[in-house]
């Protein structure tokens, strides 16, 4: 595939259990594919081109908007456990019995979930800018704020640091996601993404006791990475998931904030293919 393929695959779609689920898969075949799960709010077209097209070199790659995002349709429901329900669904339309997962975010959150569910399904796992159950600041925003999500001012402040090297590479983060010029996705819904924060709230609530204790039954080699200066998820969340995963290792990039896998893609896409071929 070209370098440039993440500009220019097209959409396809996957029905399952009334769901049609929407695409885009290409890199190299023959392997154990490998399953991006996607952030608040994220869609196909935010996923960094540099990024996928980097792992798509090796691996095929498969992107893909869970049940009511965007260009998927049926009703995006508001826990991560019912998130992780429609997620593997889409997995069994496309016939995949073996996977390795990247989660972002919400979608690390889910991944941890499908590892608990359905441990024998996924190989590796790399966990970015997420945190446990229960962990620590886990609202993303304040109940009643209001935040421009499209805006580019949003992303600039949420996903790199202010600092003028962390908010250069963020600009040329924007520039990569709007070089795919055609068969753009569908904007999220507003119903969506109250969905997707009642999820990451009921996620992030406190249970009564043993917090972490799942993590332990969570076997899986796992890649978490997390930017140092995370005003999203905030960093301890990567130490606490470190401390009690027992497998896994952590990457803890400087001047970073959520997007620090986009910011520093290139050191990134180095120390995933290691662990991948680990």
């Amino acid at each position: 595939m070209s370098t440039h393929a993440a500009l220019t695959v097209p959409t396809q779609f996957a029905e399952v259990d009334g769901i049609r689920f929407a695409y885009r898969r290409w890199g190299k075949g023959g392997g154990i594919p490998l399953v991006f799960l996607n952030y608040f709010t994220g869609k196909l077209d935010d996923w960094d081109p540099s990024v996928t097209d980097g792992f798509a070199a090796d691996y095929d790659v498969i992107l893909f908007n869970n049940a009511g995002v965007a260009s998927s349709e049926g009703e995006t429901p508001g826990t991560v456990a019912e998130m992780t329900r429609d997620a593997v669904a889409f997995c069994d339309a496309l016939g995949l019995h073996q996977f390795h997962v990247v989660g972002f975010s919400l979608g690390g959150m889910i991944a941890q979930q499908m590892a608990l569910e359905h441990p024998d399904r996924i190989k590796r796992i790399i966990l970015l800018g997420t945190g446990p159950r229960g962990g620590e600041g886990i609202l993303f925003v304040a109940e009643g704020t209001e935040v421009d999500l499209l805006a580019d001012e949003f992303l600039l402040a949420a996903f790199f640091s202010p600092t003028e090297a962390s908010q250069a590479a963020g600009r040329a983060y924007l520039k990569r996601l709007a070089a795919r010029t055609g068969d753009r996705d569908l904007p999220v819904s507003p119903e969506t993404s109250e969905a997707q924060l009642r999820a990451i709230r009921e996620w992030g609530s406190v249970p009564s006791s043993n917090r972490y204790a799942t993590l332990q039954n969570i076997q899986h080699p796992i890649l978490i990475v997390h930017g140092n200066k995370d005003i999203v998820v905030l960093p301890t969340n990567a130490l606490i998931l470190a401390e009690h995963l027992p497998n896994a290792q952590l990457i803890v990039y400087p001047d970073s904030n959520h997007g620090a896998q986009f910011q520093h893609a290139e050191l990134f896409l180095q120390r995933a293919k290691l662990f991948l071929k680990a």
